[in-house]
């Protein structure tokens, strides 16, 4: 990453707009995701397409069959390699994928499988690293297998509950692999995580509601398990919030208070 005084901001993002917003925000990286009310899913073949068209900066594509754990089924895991090979045809620069076995470990041998899949293209192992049984047999089992970081919590809700152990992974990995902390990084705290944690890259998020343009508005059906999130509101990146974030880390990188 140039220069080494700069911190790469990565956007997890739920549509090509609001891609196009991070882009606007200074952000260097997106990570395009659907469905990300149960920590994200992939995102269809269409959404891939035409974020590559309005992006200059690089794009990475979770690779997610559904929601819930990360201990896939075979049908599954054909699924997941079929959708690896069409965002490399898509012109995706990375995928973001993660598969454990049932104690908690990282499956090594899906995860090989899948790196390979991906030739050319970066590799992120997304937060299936916070739910293994052991985060430094996981970081080891990955740098081994050629995955290029790691994006974490430090196993905790935020990135800032779990700051004591993503700098002890990031002291761990060294040059080998990228430790990325997410997870409740803003504008507000990533002057405390870059200085504390050492990392270099950080995977942030804005989520802020557009009204829907709609004039005729039903009130009484609603097409979700609930009426939250309203029908009639879109949630989008704001390029504001992106913008505000990268100016605290480059702030806190280059040592300006």
């Amino acid at each position: 990453m140039e220069p080494k005084s700069k911190i790469l901001i990565e956007v997890c993002v739920n549509s090509v707009q609001s891609a196009i917003e991070a882009q606007r925000g200074g952000a260097m990286r997106v990570e395009l995701c659907d469905n990300l009310y149960h920590g994200g899913t992939t995102p269809s073949s269409g959404a891939i397409e035409e974020a590559r068209k309005h992006l200059d900066i690089a794009l990475h594509v979770i690779i997610r069959p559904r929601g819930a754990d990360f201990l896939y089924s075979d049908i599954e895991f054909e699924i997941i390699k079929a959708d690896i090979i069409r965002a490399r045809e898509l012109g995706a620069d990375g995928v973001v994928f993660g598969c454990l076995n049932a104690g908690g470990s990282i499956n090594k041998e899906r995860t090989q499988e899948m790196v390979e899949l991906a030739g050319p293209m970066s590799t992120t192992c997304h937060r299936a690293f916070d739910m293994t049984d052991d985060p430094f047999e996981a970081l080891e089992d990955l740098a081994g297998l050629g995955v290029d970081r790691i994006l974490t919590s430090g196993l905790r809700p935020s990135a800032v509950a779990g700051i004591e152990l993503l700098a002890q992974l990031v002291e761990k990995a060294g040059d080998r692999i990228v430790i990325m902390p997410g997870v409740g990084v803003n504008a507000t705290n990533i002057a405390q995580l870059v200085k504390a944690t050492k990392a270099r890259e950080f995977h942030v998020s804005s989520k802020r509601p557009v009204a829907s343009l709609m004039q005729y508005k039903n009130e009484k059906v609603f097409m979700g398990a609930t009426p939250d999130p309203s029908e009639y509101e879109i949630i989008q990146a704001d390029h504001n919030d992106i913008k505000a974030i990268c100016a605290a880390a480059h702030a806190a990188a280059s040592g300006a208070r």
